[in-house]
């Protein structure tokens, strides 16, 4: 896959995230919601770094499993129970994502949720890659 990041000087720099990501390939992966879940259907982690660090780490095997790349991710969506805490957290966060995932930024958007599937559930990410 080719993956052009763009980001537009009209709008502000972005932290975390690319604006838009053009991407070409020939194969579409939808990767489903992954929170902090251990193989035994268990939440881990009490703080939102270790839900983030566990969920992301859960995204990037299932990609894996498809043939797929942290380089491959053109869109991610990370539903927060807490924004406030995300934010709070942005710069850990950031360190665990460049550590996984490498430096390239997907497309991004942070929602916040009154709460998800698994009430431990702090975080939970979920997206779509482009693999040539």
């Amino acid at each position: 896959m080719t993956a052009e990041r763009v980001n537009p000087p009209a709008l502000s720099p972005p932290t975390g995230f690319s604006h838009a990501v053009v991407a070409t390939g020939t194969r579409v992966v939808f990767l489903a919601g992954q929170t902090a879940l251990d193989t035994d259907g268990k939440v881990t982690g009490d703080t939102l770094p270790a839900q983030f660090e566990r969920a992301l780490a859960n995204l990037l095997t299932a990609l894996r499993a498809t043939g797929g790349t942290p380089a491959d991710l053109a869109r991610v969506t990370v539903y927060a129970t807490d924004v406030a805490d995300y934010r709070a957290h942005a710069a850990e966060l950031g360190r665990l994502w460049h550590r996984l995932a490498g430096r390239d930024y997907p497309a991004m958007a942070v929602v916040e949720v009154v709460r998800l599937w698994d009430e431990r559930a702090l975080v939970e990410l979920d997206g779509f890659a482009v693999l040539p």
